[in-house]
């Protein structure tokens, strides 16, 4: 009796584990299927959003192929290691949708986009990088490419202080210099003077923008420093702002005017108020 009782237990026992084989068996089946379905629809739903917001932008500019855009924007990362991706791999994109100049309504900003933007959706006086095609259409995107796939991540990327070349920082870095290149007439930049050094040389807009302004295309670069109604920071005699006056090409001229954001809403809710007489 005691010897059945074992054998039937060694038999519980064995069944027992061959269904927890098999249930790990099928865990790791589906944790397999979900990773290659979530990968692929990672790159499905970039492509979508990409496309989408392309042809959103280009409804009134049959010229702009958004096929061709995603072509050339993939290859500048896909395949590659995601610390290894240059600003100059997304030269081809530069070439295949190049910047318009908005001469005289091109405006830049360091340390106040939501200021800049909340304006310029309330008033279209000037147009921002974001305003751009390839800036509305990545603005607030993340995406990278792995060696040896053919795929877009967008989870699992590298920050945009974790490696300097990484996808979306040599991206923007590409697109703010090709949109200096394309500057013209007066320029505007909306800098912060809630904070110590309104210009700062490592900024995009210091290091990149600022070092493309042509005097042969630019005339005046207008600063807009924007303060706070209450406890300014900066003003138009800050330390930093000289050090952009000397980064100018020679030949462009520079002003600088004080203006608090609280100004800046009002004009900008005024549908009555010109821009050019906003500050």
């Amino acid at each position: 009796m005691e010897q059945r009782e074992r054998s039937g237990s060694k038999k519980r026992r064995r069944s027992r584990c061959l269904l927890v084989g098999a249930g790990v068996a099928v865990l790791i089946f589906i944790i397999v299927v979900v990773a290659v379905a979530v990968s692929l629809q990672d790159k499905t739903d970039f492509k979508t959003t990409f496309v989408r917001r392309c042809e959103e932008f280009t409804s009134k500019d049959k010229q702009l192929d958004c096929e061709t855009a995603w072509t050339a924007f993939e290859k500048a990362y896909v395949g590659k290691d995601p610390c290894e991706v240059p600003m100059g791999a997304y030269d081809p994109l530069i070439a295949a949708t190049p910047f318009k100049p908005s001469c005289n309504r091109m405006m830049f900003w360091s340390k106040t986009k939501d200021v800049v933007h909340d304006f310029t959706a309330k008033k279209d006086c000037f147009v921002t990088l974001e305003d751009t095609l390839l800036g509305s259409v990545l603005d607030g995107l993340t995406w990278c490419g792995k060696e040896g796939s053919t795929e877009t991540f967008t989870t699992g990327c590298p920050g945009w202080t974790q490696c300097e070349h990484n996808p979306v920082r040599s991206f923007w870095n590409r697109i703010s210099a090709g949109f200096a290149d394309a500057a013209c007439g007066d320029v505007t930049a909306m800098l912060n003077g809630s904070i110590t050094t309104p210009f700062h040389p490592a900024s995009i807009f210091g290091s990149i923008e600022v070092k493309r302004f042509n005097s042969t295309k630019m005339r005046t670069l207008n600063v807009v420093l924007v303060t706070d109604d209450t406890s300014p920071v900066a003003n138009c005699s800050n330390p930093s702002l000289k050090d952009l006056q000397k980064e100018l090409d020679k030949g462009i001229k520079y002003f600088c005017k004080e203006v608090t954001d609280s100004k800046i809403e009002a004009c900008g809710s005024d549908p009555q108020k010109p821009c050019g007489s906003c500050w």
